[in-house]
């Protein structure tokens, strides 16, 4: 009987690392004031706005200044790398113009489209750990509350933000 128990909690214990989302074990890291994002080099700390991040089996994390860029990241039809986690930071309790920490796993997230708030990259699509949190800011920024799953590639493309960005 002993040897069924074993075997049965191993099971358990190796499906319980394993998980369709993401996640499986690996925890959100914070950047540092140096950090720079994965896409085009831009310093994460630098910007305003939503930050995201994507763990890839058997890499170092990759940071992002935009969560259209990460999104983007997770959207491609050709994105080939086992993806072990990506999370977004929750904007209802982070800074918008200096966000730091408060990470959620990013298939897990609500997402705001078309708000009159800017991110790194222009327009952006902000994450909330809660409906409740991102229906609260559509109530003051405007927007359309959307789940991971209704996010789409056209959403999320990448072939403009620097044409958005005032500063650039």
């Amino acid at each position: 009987m002993i040897p069924n128990r074993y075997s049965l909690f191993l099971i358990f214990a190796l499906l319980a690392g394993c998980s369709p989302q993401g996640g499986g074990g690996t925890q959100a890291l914070d950047f540092s004031q140096d950090t720079a994002c994965a896409l085009d080099g831009m310093v994460l700390a630098e910007f305003p706005g939503p930050k995201g991040q994507i763990h890839y089996e058997g890499a170092s994390p990759e940071f992002f200044c935009d969560t259209v860029e990460v999104l983007a990241a997770l959207l491609q039809p050709e994105q080939a790398r086992k993806v072990k986690a990506a999370y977004v930071q929750d904007m209802g309790t982070t800074d918008w113009e200096k966000p730091r920490g408060h990470w959620v796993e990013a298939r897990q997230a609500f997402y705001v489209k078309d708000s009159s708030l800017r991110g790194a990259m222009g327009p952006t699509l902000v994450s909330f750990a809660s409906e409740a949190a991102a229906k609260a800011f559509v109530a003051k920024q405007g927007g359309t509350v959307l789940r991971f799953a209704q996010v789409t590639p056209d959403m999320v493309h990448l072939d403009g933000g620097a044409l958005h960005d005032k500063g650039m």
